[in-house]
């Protein structure tokens, strides 16, 4: 019985990840004037976010904290990461933002589709000249008004304690002046199997969303004691209150 709804929710899932991608990207060439395209456009990915995690019997996601967003402000929202689940998940904050991604995210089908239709920023890993180029494109997103989302620890944790986080996140919203808002993801580690195709296990996910944290009153230096106050903040993230 696993391996057919295995079959089934893989088979879903494709369907609704590429008619996600179509209607993106109809409503992206549509050759007339269209009020917020672009948010109309990410606005595809709420609806692929709701689709795969109610058709996945396996998957159960509590959401916690939405009211402490302000849709009127633009952010640097820092979220930990555990999971390829975490792109799906991360929609359920139903906000206009673009986030980092790996370049080879694009050899994904149709989800690849959906980061170029979105246009979020690509970070090719190890080439210097590719991390400067992203924060330069973040900075200039955050300037327009658009909030950047980042996955600080650079790829997947693979135990429940997270990786180091990078400083990029931190100095840019410093030098910004764009307060960061903490998003924490936890449960979903074995929310896509890893060792083959066949979901077996039910996974209880949790995602918060914290207060914002005011990053006028840091200095530029003063970036590591910000990055290590997110950190301890998501790591120490109390369950109970999920």
């Amino acid at each position: 019985m696993k391996i057919l709804i295995s079959i089934l929710i893989w088979i879903a899932g494709a369907v609704i990840t590429a008619a996600a991608f179509l209607s993106s990207l109809i409503i992206k060439i549509l050759p007339f004037p269209i009020a917020d395209r672009a948010k109309l456009v990410h606005a595809q990915c709420f609806w692929w976010s709701d689709a795969l995690i109610s058709l996945n019997p396996f998957w159960k996601l509590t959401v916690k904290g939405l009211e402490n967003i302000d849709h009127n402000q633009t952010y640097v929202i820092v979220a930990n990461h555990q999971s390829l689940a975490d792109i799906v998940i991360i929609y359920q904050i139903r906000m206009y933002f673009k986030w980092v991604a790996k370049k080879e995210l694009l050899k994904l089908p149709f989800i690849g589709g959906l980061l170029w239709v979105n246009d979020h920023v690509l970070l090719s890993r190890g080439d210097y000249g590719s991390i400067k180029s992203v924060y330069r494109q973040a900075a200039g997103w955050l300037r327009s008004g658009v909030s950047m989302l980042f996955f600080p620890e650079g790829t997947r944790s693979h135990t429940d304690e997270m990786s180091e986080f990078q400083n990029g996140a931190f100095k840019l919203a410093i030098k910004e002046k764009r307060p960061i808002l903490p998003v924490s993801i936890s449960g979903t580690r074995e929310a896509i199997p890893k060792s083959g195709w066949i979901f077996k296990t039910t996974v209880s996910g949790h995602l918060i969303i914290f207060p914002p944290i005011d990053t006028s009153v840091y200095k530029p230096a003063d970036y590591a004691v910000l990055r290590d106050l997110v950190r301890d903040k998501l790591q120490n993230a109390d369950l109970s209150e999920q």
